[in-house]
């Protein structure tokens, strides 16, 4: 009989939330937004805007010829995978790291149905000071990513560790 303790998969409910939200506020987005438009939520710090990004975190190769869209797209789909056998084989009682586990792998679908259905990502959250310094444009999956990644090191250095016979 199996072991009722094994397996994690329950919180791919969690993934699907943060693909659904990814894709809903890239939705609006699109949209009520135009291309670079600043729509100020808390002057001086935080607004809205409509970006994309054919390459990867920053921007990365994304002046490339096109072929970084189905490298990246490769990958997230390999780490997808490897995140759903993570999440299949963790122990239920690991909460935090299957969380982490599955914000980063909504983010990475969310991206990942950008970048194959639209041929890049869609960003629209802008963080600045003032409009002297801005951090690049991002989304709710980069987000999620970035959150799980967190947790995924929190839990590792400071999470609960295993009792030792």
């Amino acid at each position: 009989m199996p072991d009722v303790r094994k397996g994690s998969l329950i919180w791919l409910a969690l993934s699907v939330l943060v693909i659904v939200l990814d894709q809903l506020t890239k939705w609006v987005a699109v949209s009520e937004l135009q291309l670079y438009q600043q729509v100020p939520i808390i002057d001086d710090l935080f607004s809205f805007t409509l970006a994309y990004n054919t390459g990867a975190a920053f921007s990365f190769l994304a002046d490339a010829s096109g072929w970084q869209r189905w490298l990246f797209a490769v990958i997230a789909v390999v780490v997808s995978v490897v995140l759903c056998v993570w999440l299949a084989r963790l122990d239920r009682s690991k909460k935090l790291e299957a969380i982490a586990l599955a914000l980063i792998l909504g983010g990475a679908i969310g991206n990942l149905y950008d970048r194959v259905i639209h041929g890049k990502v869609i960003d629209f959250i802008l963080v600045h000071w003032q409009q002297s310094w801005f951090f690049p444009a991002f989304n709710i999956a980069d987000s999620a990513i970035t959150v799980g990644a967190a947790l995924l090191l929190f839990d590792m250095f400071f999470g609960r560790k295993p009792e030792q016979n």
